[in-house]
């Protein structure tokens, strides 16, 4: 019997290291990186963003210094032309398991970014120095 159940415990197991690794195989790097203050500002330059809500991209990865949800996981990127993408985010909170935030995310040029939530509106970011 124990030899049964320690076999019924590695399979488990291995199927839910796989199910973990493909998710995380599967997921796509956002179009931007780096730090991203919240700013309505349109002058050139990057800006302080010290005493900004900051949202920072790494990666397939993005944390939100203000938002109701600290990090995300990118699920799916689809590109909308010219600039525009229209991303698929994923999150687990302690009360909340495998969410997700969709919304088009907008590069307006190299200091200036747009998110445009489904549920929540318009955030406009300017790049942190």
């Amino acid at each position: 019997m124990k030899k049964a159940s320690a076999a019924l415990f590695l399979i488990v197991g291995v199927l839910i290291f796989g199910t973990l690794l493909a998710g995380t195989a599967l997921a796509d790097s956002y179009p931007v990186s780096g730090k991203w203050g919240v700013s309505t500002s349109t002058e050139k330059g990057p800006i302080d963003c010290t005493k900004l809500r900051v949202l920072s991209f790494n990666g397939d990865q993005r944390t939100d210094t203000g938002g109701g949800v600290p990090a995300f996981r990118n699920r799916s990127i689809a590109p909308l032309g010219g600039s525009g993408y229209r991303v698929q985010d994923v999150f687990t909170t302690g009360q909340i398991a495998n969410a997700h935030v969709d919304y088009t995310l907008r590069q307006i040029d190299g200091d200036h970014l747009e998110l445009n939530m489904d549920k929540g509106g318009l955030i406009k970011l300017r790049k942190c120095k």
